[in-house]
This record gives C-alpha cells, structure tokens and sequence, in this order.
C-alpha cells in the first residue's frame, strides 16, 4: 500500500526478486492508496490537527484500500506499517514475515499517517535503521528484498541463506576466489587443503572473532536468546 507503486516495482522487478516474480516463487502486490481516495483530486494528505510542519496522510482512502485488499480472505493478513518508530528489522524479523505467509506492508509519506488508522489496521510496525526518510517504499523495498530471498525457490539453495552474516547471530567469515594470490595476498591455505572440517572450524573461528571485533552487541544478543 503505497503512493508511489512505480517506484517498488521498479526495484524490485530486477535481478534474483525480478526473476523470481516471473517464475512465481514470489506473488508482489502494489496497490496505490490513491485510487482509494473519495477526493476529486485524489488527495490522500491534510493539515495536522494542532499545528506543525507538513501534511499527514488522512485514515480513509488507506483504511480503503486495506478493506479491498482483505476482503473475502478467510485469514486477515498480517499488516505492517513501516515506520522509525517501530521495532528494528533484523534477520530473525525476517524469517517471522517469511513464515507468515502473506504480509500487507504499509508504506507512509508526508509526515507520517493518521494514528486512528494504524490503530485499527495496523498488526506491527518495523523500522529498518534509526533515521528518517521522506516515504516509507525503500524500507518497504528493503524488507521485500531480505524476506523474499527466504522463501523457497528464490536462492538456488538453502544454503546460500543459512550460513550467511546474521543467519545465526554472527557477521559471516571471509571469502575468497580465483585468483589464488592477489597484490602478493594469499587465500589462507585452509581454504585450499580440501578438509571441510578444518575448513567449517576455521570459519567459525573467523565469524565469532570478526564478530566481537565490529558487532560484540551480537554476541550479547545471542546470549539472551540463550537463556
């Protein structure tokens, strides 16, 4: 749900998404709130109630479009608004919206969105970083992106998800290919020994040392869930 559907389909109709919208693994849905809009002009936006800057994006013609999206579904969808003011989005965040199964995601603009609204439809709310952007379709994008690569079908293999940075709570190891020395650095020769135990050992060790080195708050957070 958003004003602007031409800008998440255009991103979003490229590379490993792109294709993967053509072959079906992955069903992409845009609907522009506008066309839900009961004003002539097709406004969706207003003056805030008690001052301030900007315009704020009304209840209606969203809480229209949600209803067309919803009706005559036997389960409601889960609904997201993106928003700074939400959790932030990680990869565990990730896999929850993935085994949802269906997610309608809610992209504001303006100032931000009527509170009766996101009150009435609103299941969760999800910020990707501590900033401010001017609409909520690059978070919108950004979360489609990191989901859809876990649904099955859209990476050639599991594997290509499973051992990656914050797949398991740690930055991901080093890598390496051709050519074998590059600008007089060699690929470490463990790499190179064909022992895939030594190999999953050494990049264990290189995932948890990268880890306390740049992220330690990972490690912290991989407690908790521990306990």
């Amino acid at each position: 749900m958003t004003l602007f559907p031409e800008m998440l389909d255009s991103v979003l109709g490229c590379s490993i998404i792109g294709r993967a919208r053509q072959a079906g693994k992955i069903d992409l849905r845009f609907y522009n709130i506008r066309d839900w809009s009961t004003d002539k002009h097709r406004r969706v936006d207003d003056t805030p109630y008690g001052g301030g800057m900007g315009m704020l994006m009304g209840p209606e013609p969203i809480y229209n479009c949600w209803s067309s999206i919803v009706s005559g579904l036997e389960k409601k969808p889960l609904t997201v608004y993106l928003s700074p003011k939400g959790e932030t989005f990680t990869q565990k965040t990730a896999y929850s919206l993935r085994d949802e199964g269906h997610v309608i995601l809610l992209c504001g603009h303006y100032e931000g969105v009527d509170q009766r609204v996101i009150d009435e439809i609103v299941d969760r709310e999800i910020s990707i970083g501590d900033y401010v952007m001017t609409g909520g379709e690059l978070a919108a994008a950004v979360v489609i992106d990191c989901v859809s690569r876990l649904v099955d079908g859209v990476l050639s293999d599991s594997e290509c998800y499973s051992e990656e940075t914050f797949s398991d709570g740690l930055l991901e190891y080093p890598q390496y290919t051709r050519p074998v020395e590059f600008h007089g650095v060699r690929v470490p020769e463990v790499l190179l020994g064909g022992n895939h135990a030594l190999i999953k050992q050494w990049r264990r060790e290189k995932a948890l040392g990268l880890t306390l080195e740049k992220r330690p708050d990972l490690l912290e957070n991989k407690k908790e869930d521990t306990k």
